[in-house]
Order: C-alpha cells, then structure tokens, then sequence
C-alpha cells in the first residue's frame, strides 16, 4: 500500500455523516439482535443453573414459593411444574436484558466479547443472586436461607452468570458469524 493510500485511509471522507447514521442504526440492531440471543442464552444459562441445583438443594426453585404465595395458594411443593416454567420465565427475560447491556456496551474493547462477556455475566448473575436473596426472598417471600443453602443460592446464580456471558460473548460483537462453530488449528 503506498503512503497515499495510507493518508487517504486517515482523512475524513464526506460520508462521516452518513456512516455515523449507519452506525447508530446498527448499533440499536445489534442491540435488539444481542436481546434475543440474549433470551437463548437466558434459556440455556437457566437450565444450566437449574441442573446445578436441583440435584445439590434437593429443592424446586423459589419461583415455586412465589407461585403458591402469590397467584394460586397452597404449598409450594403443589406447583413444581409451575414453579419452573416461573423459574426459566425470569431467566429468560435476564438474559435478554444482559444481552442488550452486553451489546450496547462500549468500554474495555481491548479485551475479546468471551472474556467480557464471562467477567460480565459473572458479576450480572452475582447482582441477581443479591436481589434474589435480599428482596425476593427475604422481603416478598419471607425465606430466610441457612448459610449453606444462601452459598449454594449465590453459586447458582455465579453458574447462570457465567453461563449466560459465554453465550452472549461468544455470540455478539466481533463475531461475523455467530452461527458458526469455533475453529482450532487442527481443523476440529
């Protein structure tokens, strides 16, 4: 490349305008195409999660808890089927809420979406294992955990954090093609 090719390169082009457009155009398209892999990733971060914890706690989520508290009465244990599709309706709604935080995010590009979205998603599901713990349970549901079952909740949420920031990293900016798979040197 020769060195007017370079300065041309470097100088603004009276189409700034129009690529700024473009640009803030996009950027609200990769945001709301980052919400709804934001909801796939909400949904595979919740199974995850839920697959973490059920065979540890031995205990339907406390979704179940505010079915029974608060539309159909009863005992929690009534609703298992309720409680879970309450359970993945919160996970997944969270996740398109992280995936258009994640998108529109603009600081730390010098470090790739993965890493990002891991760093990201784990502080995302420790900021919704304290509002779980703090104001679902023990405000509107009156569940006070033992400190073991309080651990296990906050690594749930880590689990579902971490989940669901691989998912959204793997899948947003810098990716030309979220669809396809990841490539090693040997070829897979």
């Amino acid at each position: 490349m020769s060195v007017s090719d370079r300065v041309r390169r470097l100088t603004p082009s009276e189409r700034s305008d129009e690529r700024t457009d473009a640009v803030d155009e996009s950027r609200l398209e990769h945001a709301s195409r980052a919400a709804v892999r934001g909801l796939q990733a909400g949904f595979v971060a919740t199974v995850i999660m839920t697959a973490f914890r059920l065979p540890i706690l031995r205990s339907l989520p406390p979704s179940a808890n505010f079915w029974a508290q608060y539309v159909s009465g009863g005992d929690p244990e009534d609703h298992p089927v309720a409680g879970l599709l309450l359970h993945v309706v919160y996970g997944v709604q969270a996740g398109a809420i992280f995936g258009a935080l994640f998108a529109l995010q603009d600081a730390e590009r010098s470090i790739e979406p993965e890493q990002r979205g891991l760093v990201w998603g784990g502080v995302y599901g420790m900021a919704l294992s304290a509002f779980g713990s703090q104001i679902m349970l023990k405000e509107a549901l009156d569940i006070r955990l033992e400190n073991d079952e309080l651990a296990l909740f906050h690594a749930g949420h880590l689990v579902y954090g971490l989940a669901l920031g691989a998912w959204v990293g793997s899948r947003t900016e810098g990716v030309d093609d979220p669809e396809t798979e990841y490539e090693y040197d040997d070829g897979n």
